[in-house]
Order: C-alpha cells, then sequence, then structure tokens
C-alpha cells in the first residue's frame, strides 16, 4: 500500500470511528488505537502536505486565525419560531392548522438554547458553515464549525447541493468544565451554555473554538438537490443515514398529546445533554407547509413553546469565600436545601461584591434561587418583607481567608484577589508558572509532577523546589531514577536565568516577559528593584501607575519577602543578564520652554526619555528642571514663582552627557 493509498484508509476509517464516537455515543476502539492511528496520518500529512484534504479529521483542530468573520446570504432564510406560554395556545394553534389543511400530523422536538447554524455541502462534501444572522444574512464561521467533531465533512450520498440547519450548543458537563478553569484563572463565568457556545462559535482563532468541544443537533433539512421528501420525520430519518445528529422527535395528532409531551419534555430536560428552554411544534406534512408558507417574521406551520425558569425560594444559611488559583476571591451562598431543576441545590454563586451589594443580599434572607442555563443556581432575588431584625450588610473579608494576607480589589472590575505571594490555594498555579518555558524553563516540572510535590508536602512555595533531592522526585508516580536526576539537573540550572526571567517567573500582577526585561536591565538587581519607589517606577517606559503600586505592594508583602529570601539561599540569581540601563533622570520630569539652538524639541525629549525621564508641555509642582532657550515666557515664569531650577541648554547638556552616578537619582 502506498502512501496516499495508506492515509485515505486512514482518513475513511477515524471518520467512521469518529461518527461512532461523537454521534451514535458508541465507539468500538479505545481511544489509545485512536490516536496511534490519528498520529500515523499526522505524520504522513507532514510528510505529504498536499495530500491533505479537507475532510481530514486532522483539520478539526483549528485553522489560521481570521481578521473578521465575512457576511453569507442563506438560500434559503432561517427563519425564526413564533413563542407560545400555555396549553391554550397549543390549542389555538392545532385548531388554525385543523382549519387550513384538515387533519394534520405534528413533530414535537426539544427546542436546543443554543445557535442556529446552516450547513452547506457540495457533491456530498461539507464546503460551509454560517450562522443565522437575521436569518437572511449570516456570517461564515465556516472554519469554526469544522471544529465540530460529529459534523460530518464527507456524505454517504453525494448530493448535488444540500444545507441543513442545527443549534450549535456546549454540552453541559463540557460547560461545568469551563467555568470551572475560568473560575480558577479568575476569569469571568459564562451565565449559561448558551453565551459560552455563541462566543466560542465567533472567536476569531479557531483553535480556542476547537478547545471548547461544541456540539450540534440537526433539526431541518432546508435545500435537498435530488431529493424529494413528503414528511419533516422523513427528513430527519435521511440525515440520520447520512451521519448528522439529528434532533429527537415525535410525530403525534391531537393537541391533548402534543400538550402531554411539552410537559414530559420539560419534566426530562435535565436528561438532555444540551440546555432546552422549550418545545417546537411542526406540521409534518411538507406540502402542506408550502401551502401555508410565512408571515413577514416567522413560519405560519410551526411554534415554540417557551418553558419558564423554574425558582425556588430558600433561606440563607451562610456567605463563604473560595480562592481560586489566580487568588480571585469568589463569594458563594449556602442555602437550605431546595430541590431545583432535577437536582438539590445547596449552594448559590455570587459572582462578585458588587453582585451581593446591588442585591443586599445578608444572612438569613430569603432568596429566589434559578440555575443560570439549567446549570449553575443563582440569587435572582431577596425578598425584603420576610428579612429578619438585626442581619447586617455583608462585606467581603480584608484578608485572604486561606493565607491572611490582604486582598486587593481590581481597578477595572468586580474581583477581589489575595496579595500573598505563598497562598496555598494559588500555589499549583504560582510553581507551574514559575516552572514554566518562558520562566524559569525548568524540564521535567509539568502541573501533574507538582500536584504530586504539593500533596506529599514537599513544597509550599516555589523556593522549596530548588532544595528538593533526587529521591524526593523518585517517589512520585512515573518518575524513575533518570527522569529524577534530570529533574534536579533543571532545575539547578535555572538558578541561572538571571533577574529578568525571575521577575515574570513570581507572577507578580501585570509584570509579563516584556515587563520582567524592562524592570531588569533598569534595577539590574534584585536588591535594587525592592527600593524603588512607586514614582520611580512609573518612571519607567511600559511601566504604568497602576502596575508600579502592584509592584511595590507585590515587593512589600511578607510573603513575598519570605519567598526571596528563600530564593536567595537556595542561590538563585537575582542579577541581571542584561546590559546597564542609564537611569539617571528616572523619576525627573523636564519641560522644554523657549527656541533652543544647540537641539531640537524632538532630540531633547528623545534624550531625556532614553534616560529614564519624561517630558511634560506643563510646568506643575511635579517638574524637575525647566530647560529654557531664548525668549523663553510664561512656562519659565511660573516655574521661578514655583521655585522649579531652570537650565540653561548648556547645562542640560552637561546633566545628558555627566556619569550618572553623579546625578545621586
Amino acid at each position: 500500500m502506498d502512501y496516499r493509498q495508506e492515509m485515505k484508509a486512514l482518513r475513511d476509517t477515524l471518520n467512521q470511528h469518529g461518527y461512532r464516537y461523537y454521534v451514535l455515543d458508541d465507539p468500538v476502539i479505545s481511544d489509545y488505537e485512536y490516536d496511534r492511528m490519528l498520529r500515523r496520518l499526522e505524520e504522513l500529512e507532514r510528510d505529504h502536505p498536499e495530500e491533505i484534504t479537507p475532510d481530514s479529521p486532522t483539520q478539526r483542530v483549528g485553522g489560521a486565525p481570521v481578521s473578521a468573520f465575512t457576511p453569507y446570504s442563506h438560500p434559503v432564510p432561517l427563519e425564526s419560531l413564533q413563542d407560545v406560554f400555555d396549553s391554550g395556545e397549543v390549542e389555538e394553534f392545532c385548531e388554525k392548522m385543523t382549519e387550513a389543511a384538515g387533519e394534520c400530523a405534528y413533530s414535537i422536538e426539544p427546542k436546543v438554547d443554543g445557535l442556529s447554524v446552516a450547513l452547506e455541502y457540495r457533491d456530498g462534501r461539507f464546503v460551509r458553515g454560517a450562522t443565522r444572522g437575521d436569518g437572511r444574512t449570516g456570517e461564515d464561521v465556516t472554519e469554526n464549525i469544522r471544529t465540530i467533531r460529529s459534523i460530518p465533512m464527507t456524505l454517504p450520498e453525494a448530493l448535488p447541493h444540500l444545507i441543513v440547519r442545527g443549534e450549535v450548543y456546549m454540552p453541559k458537563r463540557v460547560f461545568a468544565q469551563l467555568n470551572a478553569a475560568r473560575e480558577e484563572r479568575g476569569e469571568a463565568l459564562f451565565a449559561n451554555p448558551r453565551n459560552a457556545a455563541a462566543g466560542s462559535l465567533r472567536q476569531l482563532d479557531p483553535k480556542i473554538c476547537a478547545e471548547r468541544r461544541l456540539d450540534i443537533a440537526v433539526f431541518n433539512l432546508q435545500l435537498s438537490e435530488g431529493r424529494t421528501f413528503a414528511t419533516h420525520a422523513e427528513t430527519l430519518e435521511y440525515l440520520r443515514s447520512q451521519q448528522f445528529k439529528v434532533i429527537p422527535c415525535k410525530v403525534l395528532r391531537t393537541a391533548s398529546e402534543i400538550n402531554d409531551e411539552i410537559r414530559r419534555l420539560n419534566e426530562k430536560r435535565e436528561e438532555f445533554p444540551f440546555d432546552i428552554d422549550g418545545a417546537v411544534v411542526k406540521l409534518n406534512n411538507l406540502s402542506d407547509r408550502s401551502v401555508l408558507g410565512s408571515t413577514a417574521k416567522c413560519p405560519r406551520w410551526a411554534i415554540a413553546f417557551k418553558y419558564p425558569p423554574e425558582q425556588k425560594l430558600s433561606v440563607v444559611q451562610d456567605i463563604v469565600v473560595q480562592v481560586g488559583r489566580t487568588g480571585v476571591l469568589t463569594p458563594k451562598v449556602i442555602v437550605a436545601p431546595v430541590r431545583l431543576a432535577g437536582t438539590t441545590v445547596t449552594t448559590a454563586t455570587l459572582h462578585n461584591e458588587d453582585f451581593i451589594k446591588e442585591k443586599d443580599i445578608r444572612i438569613g434572607d430569603t432568596v429566589l434561587i434559578q440555575k443560570a442555563g439549567e446549570i449553575i443556581p443563582e440569587v435572582v432575588s431577596v425578598d425584603y418583607g420576610k428579612r429578619p431584625e438585626g442581619t447586617q450588610p455583608y462585606q467581603m473579608p480584608e484578608r485572604c481567608p486561606v493565607c491572611g494576607a490582604p486582598v486587593s480589589r481590581d481597578e477595572d472590575g468586580a474581583a477581589v484577589r489575595c496579595t500573598g505571594a505563598e497562598c496555598p490555594a494559588q500555589l499549583l498555579r504560582n510553581i507551574t508558572h514559575f516552572a514554566s518555558r518562558d520562566a524559569m524553563d525548568i524540564d521535567g516540572m509539568g502541573p501533574a509532577v507538582m500536584q504530586q510535590l504539593i500533596e506529599k508536602g514537599l513544597v509550599k512555595n516555589a523556593a522549596d523546589l530548588y532544595f528538593l533531592e533526587a529521591g524526593d522526585l523518585e517517589a512520585l508516580e512515573r518518575m524513575g531514577k533518570k527522569s529524577a536526576e534530570n529533574a534536579i539537573s533543571a532545575i539547578e540550572a535555572s538558578k541561572d536565568r538571571g533577574l529578568e526571567r525571575l521577575l515574570y517567573a513570581l507572577g507578580i500582577r501585570q509584570v509579563g516577559q516584556k515587563a520582567g526585561k524592562v524592570l531588569g536591565s533598569c534595577f539590574q538587581s534584585f536588591d535594587a528593584l525592592s527600593q524603588a519607589t512607586v514614582e520611580e517606577l512609573t518612571a519607567i517606559d511600559d511601566v504604568g501607575e497602576i502596575t508600579a503600586r502592584f509592584i511595590r505592594e507585590w515587593l512589600d508583602s511578607p510573603q513575598s519577602q519570605h519567598l526571596m529570601a528563600r530564593l536567595k539561599d537556595a542561590g538563585v540569581c537575582m542579577e541581571s543578564k542584561a546590559e546597564v540601563v542609564d537611569r539617571r533622570f528616572a523619576g525627573m520630569t523636564f519641560v522644554l520652554t523657549g527656541s533652543l539652538s544647540a537641539f531640537t524639541r524632538e532630540e531633547a525629549t528623545a534624550m531625556i526619555e532614553a534616560r529614564g525621564g519624561k517630558a511634560s508641555g506643563s510646568v506643575s509642582k511635579k517638574t524637575t528642571y525647566v530647560v529654557a532657550g531664548e525668549n523663553a515666557g510664561s512656562k519659565l515664569k511660573k516655574a521661578n514663582e514655583l521655585g522649579i531650577p531652570v537650565l540653561t541648554e548648556e547645562e542640560f547638556l552637561e546633566k545628558v552627557n555627566g556619569s550618572e552616578e553623579t546625578e545621586g537619582n
């Protein structure tokens, strides 16, 4: 078998197993076997990139990012449905259908709460995926749609042109995992799976969409050249035969049966892998649909029964705070157990400090609870009439409940964070970041190893890594003698990465790789940095006032000081590896005025900034020097009034060209 035949065989086999796994939920091989075949296909495609096909399973991981989504006009409009809210409206709908078309049959389907899309196929191959938009014009999101593994890239029957409609959703379990990860990282939580799905499908980077593990439920055949059908149920069976994941459907005849099925779906909604917010009722006969047609907004032959969210009253027993891996403090309410949407609820999210204050939630309050998107219990409102006497407004803690370090509120948001460099709640994230490639680059010390070290009590901060011995690592799972020795060697080698890498590794807020390099080159040693004032830090390019305060607060923290002392004892280099930077004007502000003859204003500004200073256009009490040329006017007068030192051009050049040590700054 030549490589072309092998690649085709692997593609066909992998696609078939993907169908069994992602659509039928009935795998017949292990993940290991699947991964082995996928790796072999990747190897062949790497050697023969000209043979890569769009239907290859390797192409589902996401291609290159796009700058924007292009508009797409739907050949068949993706219409919306008329909403109804009670059984009486369902009966009225059935009566109208009977008057218009005689005795009717209806399809009843769960209404998936997701994002509607159209999938287009030419000659049996997937060519385009587009969002609904306004029903007539959507957005081309083909590369993101391609990452949804339950969507077939090729069809068993190659019709000239086929368009199907489906609802993209985020499975409940995936949504729970995604929000848990976002909470640990201190990111805003998605309110519900629908928002998460919509946000994921509109990511400009398809790789992000692929990571979100979206799924789809196909519910309508929009267009089929070369095939005709009599009923909606027949079209769904056909789509199922073409390996689509199709929405479950029942065909019923009376309003009574339909209302019973609507109630049954509501009772069973927890059993679906996706959120549903209602049930869809459609005429089953396609020719009757054609006769009835549509209004300007929606088809006359279908309705959507919308379920109200289930809500229950409970009593707030306590308000507790959890600390995530990024140090964000997240408040949660403990409530008296209540049955809600199929599960017993004892806790509910309070999002953040602002949410608590806005609703004035207090211990002892009676609150109305619902599940946001049927997943996350949340407080909807407070029944202030039932509030017991003596309750007190809730206050977020001023110190971390885990380590006792002071907390700090984000200036640009509602998040409250622990500032402790050795906080146990943040330990895994902190030491994993510390050892990462762009930080201290300690090979062989990934999250799994770090987790074991924490569980065994061998590491309580990043400095403890430097006091490990090979025997400590050999005792870990999947860590033999050779691996342990290599890890110890990597730890030892990381001691000499330099101040720039160390500053990034420490995880100081808003100090990334670039800021680490700038700070290291400016201060040259950690001792010098530790003495810097906020004003001196702010005077450095790329270090704003907020970042400067974060740095100063971190340096002043007892936990940070303990960590740095331990790192110093371990022999970690705290000196810069970068060239010395002239900082003689750090913290100084110059104002240029009058006609300058020895240099232009632009040249003077460049000289000031190159030495760490700032050039300003106005004189104030914060001005360090005024450089005055001929015919200096109001700025010179104000400098004299404020007692600001005035330099001639010659005196300014002396300062520029003098040694840094003579400036005393």
